[in-house]
């Protein structure tokens, strides 16, 4: 093969592997770009993920809290009507008592 035929084709083969590194740069860069992306989706997704959980674990909290609060409530409830009961129980004794402590203060004044 000639001299100029030889070159020729070196400058080709140069060329060609130009373009191929080329090619894989871009390719290489495409394919980081779309990493990058897919790591942000996936980070996005994590966070939405995370979001909701939390979400729930409240809207559990406040259930729990709001049936603590009705089982106090009813505690409370329960606990008034029982001395309200005793109370009623009383009132004859209370009444009595009281009239005594009148009495006995009107004939000190006596």
């Amino acid at each position: 093969m000639p001299r100029p035929e030889v070159l020729d084709k070196i400058k080709e083969a140069e060329q060609e592997a130009d373009e191929i590194v080329a090619e894989a740069e871009e390719d290489r860069e495409e394919r980081i770009s779309e990493a990058r992306e897919e790591a942000d989706e996936i980070r996005e997704s994590a966070r939405e993920e995370a979001e909701e959980g939390a979400q729930q674990r409240l809207e559990t909290a406040k259930e729990k809290i709001e049936a603590e609060r009705e089982d106090l409530i009813e505690q409370g409830e329960n606990a008034r009507e029982e001395l309200e009961a005793q109370a009623e129980g009383h009132e004859d004794e209370v009444v009595e008592y009281v009239t005594d402590l009148f009495e006995e203060a009107v004939h000190a004044q006596t």
